[in-house]
């Protein structure tokens, strides 16, 4: 299945938090393929995929607002790729998941940009469910996502199934679009998510939705202009 790559006449630059994890770089390599400047936004410590070649990189604690609006100033958007890792600390949800958030909803109100894309995932803010015993990272994740909802930013939040890693024969996968609390399980590929998560920041429609998506080579071939197009927002 082939991809449309939408090119925004009036974009300069954007940047993505989270940009050394396994989905934030493949954000960042999908931008640059679009012939769309990148700030990758990674912590200090981090380690430098080979996916970031060819973005501007940019190390900082998110916790740190000031450090945060400077790199933001002058993008017109950016995609949110934090989350939590498993760990021994059960506040890395809250902290990553939940807090993180805040601070970049106030960097992005600082540095004067609008356009935000959340990556966060099925079953987002739900309690019963076996992700919880990992530091409850479903509810902050849900905490996270209505705090972005209620930020006044052109929001939107993109929930993914199950991450793969495999990129092999991704092209031949549908994805399966539907709004929130619509799908429990599945999974869908990395590099999925990041060209969805590209298409919602080129597209006005996508704006003030939570879009859920899983993958299989049965689904049928959809955009999500297409999804969008068909599925008005509530």
């Amino acid at each position: 299945m082939g991809f449309l790559s939408i090119r925004l006449p009036t974009m300069t630059s954007i940047a993505v938090t989270g940009a050394s994890g396994k989905t934030g770089w493949r954000v960042v390599q999908e931008a640059l393929g679009r012939g769309w400047p990148v700030k990758a936004i990674l912590r200090p410590g981090s380690e430098v995929p080979a996916g970031l070649a060819g973005a501007e990189l940019v190390r900082l604690e998110l916790g740190d607002s000031d450090a945060l609006t400077a790199a933001l100033a002058g993008c017109d958007a950016l995609v949110i790729a934090t989350g939590a890792r498993p760990s021994i600390d059960l506040s890395g949800p809250l902290k990553v998941d939940a807090l993180a958030i805040r601070s970049q909803i106030s960097a992005c109100r600082g540095a004067g940009l609008k356009r935000v894309v959340l990556v966060s995932s099925l079953c987002s803010g739900r309690w019963l469910h076996p992700l919880n015993l990992f530091g409850l990272i479903l509810v902050w994740k849900g905490v996270g996502e209505r705090w972005l909802a209620a930020s006044g930013l052109d929001w939107t939040v993109v929930r993914p199934g199950g991450l793969k890693e495999t990129e092999d024969g991704i092209d031949a996968e549908g994805i399966r679009f539907s709004g929130p609390d619509q799908q429990e399980s599945d999974s869908i590929p990395r590099r999925l998510v990041a060209r969805v998560c590209l298409d919602a920041v080129a597209n006005p429609a996508a704006i003030g939705r939570i879009i859920e998506i899983t993958s299989s080579p049965e689904q049928p071939a959809m955009g999500l202009a297409e999804w969008l197009a068909a599925t008005p927002a509530l």
